[in-house]
């Protein structure tokens, strides 16, 4: 059975695999404060529908509320540890959702399907002002297949170790704002990415979604642009991976020939 990615824009996607549906960072609104969605309409309202949710990190556009309170009560959501305690609209929901939190090493089981927490280098608070004291994470979602969620996160010594072996890697390439800081990764460093972690196929996400408002004319080229330059990157140091450069609601099936 293939497994099926769609990506909605920014590190918002569905993952597919042996009758389990994951949901990755639900970010699910036109606006979030000075963020306006620029492109791809809004995910339909059967996005929302998962046995499992993951959310990488406490930042707003990862960790919303908003988005979250849409999930159907009782839908189980893996959240880093200490996130109940710094975020006060999560702990509003805990009564309404399953929250589970989570480290680096932790395993979540739904059905067939296992999720394992890796490290991230990305700055975990809860922004502006919060203490650090949840970590970062990527997932690894595996069933037939296994693919990596990498949420927020920049190059790391041990990485490749850290994640293990995935068959698809759904990778940032961008941002929501014209200049990137530490703890991110651009198209080139998203195509090094791939040559550590050796994936058959690579899905570019968080990108060319949210922009902030006033900002059009600042550096477009960073919200336009990551997702055909990461695949133009990628084809010289990693050529045997496929990279999907998907439109907001588009699927891909992966697996199916392999």
């Amino acid at each position: 059975m293939p497994v099926e990615v769609t990506w909605w824009g920014h590190a918002t996607a569905t993952v597919r695999d042996s009758g389990v549906t994951v949901l990755t960072d639900p970010l699910l609104v036109r606006r979030l404060a000075h963020l306006r969605r620029r492109r791809g309409a809004l995910p339909p309202p059967d996005a929302v529908r998962a046995d499992l949710v993951l959310v990488s990190h406490l930042h707003a556009d990862h960790l919303h509320p908003g988005s979250l309170a849409m999930l159907a009560p009782g839908t189980r959501v893996v959240v880093p540890r200490g996130a109940v305690r710094a975020v006060p609209g999560l702990r509003r929901l805990a009564p309404l959702l399953r929250l589970t939190e989570v480290v680096p090493g932790d395993e979540v089981a739904v059905g067939p399907v296992t999720v394992r927490a890796v490290p991230a280098a990305h700055d975990g608070r809860r922004l502006p002002v919060g203490r650090q004291v949840s970590p970062a994470l990527g997932f690894v979602v595996s069933g037939e297949e296994r693919t990596y969620f990498a949420g927020d996160t920049g190059l790391f010594d041990g990485m490749a170790e850290a994640v293990g072996d995935v068959d698809t890697a759904l990778l940032p390439v961008g941002g929501w704002g014209p200049f990137l800081g530490e703890g991110h990764l651009d198209a080139r460093r998203a195509a090094e990415a791939l040559t550590r972690l050796r994936p058959r196929s690579a899905v570019p996400v968080h990108f060319g979604t949210y922009w902030p408002v006033g900002l059009d004319a600042v550096r477009p080229h960073e919200f336009h642009a990551p997702g055909a330059e990461f695949k133009r990157l990628a084809a010289r140091p990693a050529p045997q991976v496929e990279v999907h450069l998907l439109e907001h609601g588009q699927s891909v099936r992966l697996g199916a020939n392999r």
